[in-house]
């Protein structure tokens, strides 16, 4: 049991103990943490005393069948005490993790048909590019070990997902030079088309394939909606240009839906939009709505036919792959979305989120390209967006608005990670409800209007 303990002692234990991700940490070696989450129902959570907040991010986009589900909790109770931990490798299996497979190949599009598990997103994205490359080796292309990915793109924090994220200070921190794994200009539809007159050809996929050879690049990797590079939708014509340019130069497409699945966009996978069947998919975070650490690669029946032709040991694995209480949980977390219409509630709450982006684009000058995806969205702020002018690096908008809309116990997320970049996420639970979408959209509408005036 845990002990009984005051925030104050939480807070200086973490404090004192804890290095946290993704998080300034002379900031918190000296202010300690900025709040103590103890419970959480539906869209809110509530911290140690007793403070409710609105999650407008799914914490980190994870939580989409919302707080305090006590059927998942009942899930991985009723497994744990069956058997909690059961091992995949040598050949070993367990019930929940068979059933979870069967059930993720009814639900994925095209011939995505088996499943590699993992423990979560980043580990997802290593093991596609793991696959990917032993895919070609099996057919005799040794050198084929390039991975491309986009400007922009986010695919985690293990080495190799880190150095693919598009963004500079992840993919440095990686601590990796690797020279395979290279960031190509993202969203150039009449590009990869092969407009080779477009001033920004330079750059693209199509480019990099056509300098670097393909028969030496593996696979791209793409996400269906960028997420933590600031919520970037993919223009009309993208993703089947992107699907059509692996097929003519023999490349693999990997689906990078760790945000993107499970209903987040108003269909049970981002690529579902566009009928677009990749050739490995990568599955994290809704899986399990956070309750339980799970992560997959869907992989094609054309990628899975050289798999189990290997008649040796495929040296890959994690300990927690197929872990029977993380996959007793996922099949739950399905069966919920499944039967109370969340992945249609996502488009239908999109919809209302839209309107609620319009009003404060049309109420607000500083707020400029709204926009969403289901109960995926984001939206610039600018100093005159109708001369593309961003604010000084100095006013760190977007950065104020949500600690301002955190004053007022609604957390959403800021991106600023590049000159002039002030974009703010949305991204609720699946479970929100039209009252809440208002209220949300409320509180940020007042939280402008409170900073706004300081930035003219």
């Amino acid at each position: 049991m845990i002990k009984s303990s005051s925030t104050n002692e939480i807070s200086a234990i973490d404090k004192k103990h804890v290095i946290h991700p993704t998080t300034n940490p002379y900031l918190h070696a000296k202010q300690g943490p900025k709040a103590v989450f103890a419970k959480g129902s539906g869209v809110n959570v509530i911290d140690a005393e007793g403070r409710s907040f609105m999650d407008g991010v799914s914490m980190l986009w994870n939580v989409n069948t919302g707080h305090g589900q006590k059927e998942l909790a009942a899930a991985a109770y009723e497994q744990m005490a069956e058997i909690a931990y059961g091992s995949q490798f040598y050949g070993f299996t367990n019930k929940p993790a068979a059933q979870l497979a069967e059930k993720l190949a009814a639900l994925a599009p095209g011939s995505l048909d088996s499943v590699f598990f993992t423990s979560g997103g980043s580990e997802s994205n290593d093991t596609a590019f793991k696959l990917a490359r032993f895919y070609w080796q099996q057919h005799g292309y040794s050198q084929k070990n390039k991975i491309i990915s986009l400007q922009r793109g986010y695919h985690g924090v293990t080495v190799s997902a880190q150095r693919a994220t598009g963004i500079d200070a992840f993919r440095n921190f990686s601590g990796s030079k690797d020279p395979d794994i290279l960031n190509a200009k993202a969203h150039l539809t009449e590009c990869e088309l092969g407009d080779r007159s477009h001033p920004d050809y330079k750059g693209c996929i199509r480019s990099i394939i056509e300098k670097e050879g393909a028969d030496r690049v593996a696979a791209v990797i793409l996400e269906p909606v960028q997420g933590a590079g600031g919520v970037h939708l993919p223009p009309e014509g993208y993703v089947e240009a992107v699907r059509a340019l692996c097929d003519e130069h023999n490349v693999l497409m990997i689906a990078d839906e760790v945000i993107c699945g499970f209903g987040r966009t108003g269909e049970m996978f981002g690529m579902n939009h566009w009928n677009v069947t990749p050739d490995l998919m990568c599955i994290a975070k809704g899986i399990t709505s956070g309750y339980a650490q799970l992560g997959g690669v869907l992989i094609s029946e054309k990628v899975n036919k050289v798999i189990v032709q290997y008649d040796n040991v495929l040296a890959h694995g994690f300990t927690y792959s197929g872990h029977p209480t993380a996959c007793a949980v996922g099949l739950k977390n399905i069966e919920i979305i499944e039967r109370d219409g969340l992945v249609a509630r996502a488009k239908e709450m999109g919809d209302e989120l839209k309107k609620g982006l319009q009003y404060l684009q049309d109420k607000h000058r500083c707020v400029a390209k709204p926009r969403n995806l289901g109960l995926l969205a984001g939206f610039d702020l600018m100093k005159d967006p109708e001369a593309s002018l961003p604010f000084h690096d100095s006013v760190k908008a977007a950065n104020t608005l949500v600690e301002e809309c955190f004053d007022r116990n609604l957390i959403i997320r800021p991106f600023d990670f590049e000159e002039g970049m002030n974009i703010v996420a949305i991204a609720p639970p699946l479970v929100i409800t039209k009252q809440e979408m208002e209220n949300m959209i409320t509180i940020i509408d007042e939280a402008l209007t409170a900073v706004s005036s300081k930035w003219e």
